[in-house]
């Protein structure tokens, strides 16, 4: 049933800024939770809606304050892929597909969850599923902002450390975006006339080098870079998309700062630093370390040693960490390839981490 479950979700290919594609599978998830006995309702975004539900408790705990759930629909991969690239294939007790691992298995992995606990007592049940988290969430902050009120915990359905440890602590992730604007003029003809964007930029991204250098621990990616068209033209536009990613608040706001501070190193070229997206760094806390404690002990009921650590990646439970609500991610399936053509997952690990899921709703 959650093979299958999953191999329908799968088929549903939800590249990031998909819109159609996205709101497709949102009237998916919409009808699943549903008919799991939950209060669903659609955010509409431009860009694909995302999905937020609400499952009563029940019991004596009905009246307690509610576990959020957060998830995501978007992949990184386009439509198109499970037809070339990366077929749905079960082999050995492993399912390859786009999406299987993250993280439409973990979706899989929490309504079964829900399902399980419906006749058992338990605190409320709140769940978020975002449509750009593969972007950083710039639609989404504000309403898992929102919905993070009240909780008493919250929990990430991402895919685990590989030996199937939760995450305790990410590090903040923030993409920024430099476009420079210069001036075309013919490259051999009047060249001085001229103001290279592409040369100005190349200047600024090693001014970036020089300004993370004078920090421990910051990532930075230049992971795309625009401009020109011609070679017998001055470009006069270039831009670059970069990546960071800072393992405390204090180094995140410096190296910010200094970056957006840049300024124009030729005459008359212009400068527009911009932040695209953020999520600040989730630190290690006591009170995730109580969290954990009592997943430790909800995973043992089920005959299972859950441990956890830090990880580099970054996602929606930076938010919630950081608003120093006790967090938790890494509850979808095990497997490996996250972003790339390899992606799988061990297919017991699906019931394995749904029984986990559902002992956290039923203790925590």
């Amino acid at each position: 049933m959650m093979i299958d479950r999953l191999r329908e979700y799968v088929a549903h290919e939800t590249p990031t800024g998909d819109t159609e594609a996205l709101n497709a599978f949102a009237d998916l998830l919409l009808e699943r939770y549903g008919e799991l006995g939950g209060t669903a309702r659609r955010v509409s975004v431009p860009t694909g809606d995302h999905v937020v539900a609400d499952f009563p408790g029940r019991g004596p705990r009905a009246q307690d304050a509610p576990l959020l759930f957060l998830a995501h629909h978007d992949t990184v991969w386009p439509v198109g892929r499970l037809h070339d690239a990366m077929p749905w294939r079960e082999a050995d007790g492993v399912i390859h597909g786009p999406g299987v691992f993250d993280m439409k298995g973990g979706l899989v992995v929490l309504e079964t969850a829900l399902a399980a606990v419906a006749e058992r007592d338990h605190r409320p049940v709140k769940i978020v599923v975002v449509a750009d988290e593969e972007i950083g969430s710039p639609s989404a902050r504000n309403l898992v902002t929102e919905e993070s009120t009240g909780v008493v915990a919250a929990f990430g359905l991402e895919p685990p450390h590989p030996n199937g440890d939760l995450k305790t602590a990410r590090r903040g992730s923030t993409r920024v975006r430099i476009q420079v604007t210069g001036r075309e003029a013919h490259a051999a003809l009047d060249p001085a006339r001229g103001i290279s964007a592409i040369d100005e930029l190349v200047d600024q991204l090693v001014a970036v080098r020089g300004v993370v250098a004078r920090y421990d621990k910051v990532l930075c990616n230049v992971g795309t870079i625009t401009g020109g068209g011609r070679t017998n033209v001055v470009p006069g536009s270039a831009a670059a998309d970069i990546g960071f990613r800072f393992v405390d608040p204090e180094t995140e706001q410096a190296v910010l700062e200094a970056v957006t501070g840049l300024a124009p190193v030729r005459a008359d070229a212009r400068l527009d630093v911009r932040v695209m997206s953020n999520r600040p760094a989730w630190q290690p806390s006591p009170a995730t370390d109580e969290l954990l404690a009592k997943v430790i002990q909800a995973g043992r009921s089920v005959g299972q040693e859950i441990g956890g650590a830090a990880a580099s990646g970054a996602a929606d439970t930076n938010l919630t960490g950081w608003l120093g609500i006790p967090t938790l991610d890494g509850l979808g399936p095990v497997g490996k390839g996250a972003h790339a053509v390899h992606e799988q997952v061990i297919a017991a690990s699906l019931a394995e981490r749904a029984d986990l899921v559902a002992a956290i709703i039923t203790s925590v």
